[in-house]
């Protein structure tokens, strides 16, 4: 079977008019907000943003649970090295991204701390990866000023261990609440 052959038997430049080509499918919406989901960290490394100037650690997890939200990615940014350079109180978002790291690595064994300095990406990769935890999703919204375009995405406000909760969307854990659940006393 020649490279440019489709699985059909088909060239594929025949599909091709005037260099266009449009796969479909739209855009993927964002995981509802207050979602509890069983994932793993599957990538964990260092980066920097767009000018070098700053470093933080990049996280992309995968969702394992609950069944329509399974494979889909979520990434994380973890300030923990600088400071956040957008941020109004960097200090404290440097302490939270410290805390969350912490409980990440708890979550997967501990080995990060036991280490005492700050971790590499070897390291990261190592002890973080593959350890499924749940984590709660949550969305954002930025509103592009110039197109009034919104984009939106997810990150994650919480983990916990494995066995700690069901992973259930929000319309779930409503269904699921009993009165007792709903009356604080």
């Amino acid at each position: 079977m020649s490279f440019w052959k489709t699985s059909t038997g088909e060239e594929a430049y025949s599909g091709i008019e005037n260099g266009s080509f449009e796969t479909g499918g739209g855009v993927i919406e964002p995981i509802p907000a207050n979602t509890n989901a069983l994932a793993f960290v599957e990538e964990a490394k260092w980066e920097t943003n767009a000018n070098n100037a700053c470093s933080y650690i990049s996280l992309r997890w995968t969702v394992l649970a609950p069944e329509e939200y399974k494979n889909r990615k979520v990434f994380q940014k973890l300030w923990v090295s600088d400071l956040d350079p957008s941020s109004k109180n960097p200090e404290a978002k440097r302490d939270k991204a410290l805390m969350m790291l912490a409980a990440i690595d708890f979550n997967a064994g501990g080995k990060l701390k036991s280490s005492g300095g700050s971790p590499s990406d070897e390291a990261m990769q190592v002890h973080l990866c593959n350890k499924p935890m749940m984590i709660k999703i949550q969305q954002w919204a930025i509103k592009n000023e110039m197109t009034g375009e919104t984009s939106r995405g997810n990150w994650i406000s919480a983990v916990s261990p494995k066995g700690s909760a069901k992973a259930e969307t929000p319309t779930q854990t409503a269904r699921n609440q009993t009165i007792d659940d709903v009356i604080p006393f």
